[in-house]
């Protein structure tokens, strides 16, 4: 009885600090775990990435993988990824078989964008309406922008960053973490269907080669309650 009533005071006191632990973390700049609450999707092996890469070479060459790190990359000679479609050159990962349309999502790894990179996109999610994407992460000059609207991170080139996005379907919210710090806050853009992409898709500003690598990917949905 002693040690029963022992545990219950010790909940009582410890629950509600656990609880509020997540907002005191933030305000002293302890690490916060974002992944808290979710669950972390398997990614068994290779095959559970597929590579868009220009059509009419084989994938190997603008995608490696070596020591856990996946690398893409393209050249603004590079065709589309289809014959005929009107887009830009890219060698993306898209994850196989986590595509969504309601619940929360988030999407965790660690990148590296090497130094001159510029004009490119190195990291969407897919599916919106009337537009295609619902985010699309690019560097111009060295920093990180919110499409080419918002300057989200300076200097991001030669350095690895670890990225968390997370998607709200239902609430029609994304969030944007770099480095454990949140660096947009921004609606949802509508559509049914929903995919994480990263790698490299030639935008603007072009210069002669595109590139960045990964490591660490992960997709998570958070738990229902």
């Amino acid at each position: 009885m002693r040690a029963q009533s022992y545990i219950s005071t010790l909940a009582s006191l410890l629950l509600p600090r656990l609880f509020f632990l997540p907002i005191l973390q933030i305000a002293i700049g302890w690490p916060v775990d974002l992944t808290r609450g979710f669950t972390n999707l398997p990614l068994v092996n290779l095959t559970d990435y597929h590579i868009q890469k220009p059509y009419d070479l084989p994938v190997g060459d603008r995608y490696s993988f070596k020591n856990g790190v996946h690398k893409l990359w393209v050249y603004p000679t590079d065709n589309p990824l289809s014959k005929g479609s009107p887009t830009k050159p890219r060698s993306e990962i898209i994850i196989n078989g986590y595509n969504y349309s309601s619940g929360v999502w988030q999407f965790e790894g660690h990148g590296y964008v090497p130094c001159g990179m510029s004009g490119v996109c190195i990291m969407q999610v897919f599916g919106a309406s009337p537009h295609n994407t619902t985010l699309m992460l690019r560097v111009s000059n060295g920093s990180l922008y919110y499409y080419n609207k918002s300057l989200l991170v300076p200097n991001i080139y030669d350095r690895w960053f670890k990225l968390n996005v997370i998607h709200d379907v239902n609430a029609s919210r994304l969030n944007v973490y770099v480095d454990g710090d949140l660096k947009l806050e921004a609606p949802g853009r509508g559509g049914t269907i929903h995919y994480f992409k990263c790698g490299v898709y030639v935008q603007d500003n072009e210069s002669y080669y595109r590139e960045s690598r990964w490591k660490g990917i992960k997709v998570l949905k958070k738990c229902d309650i």
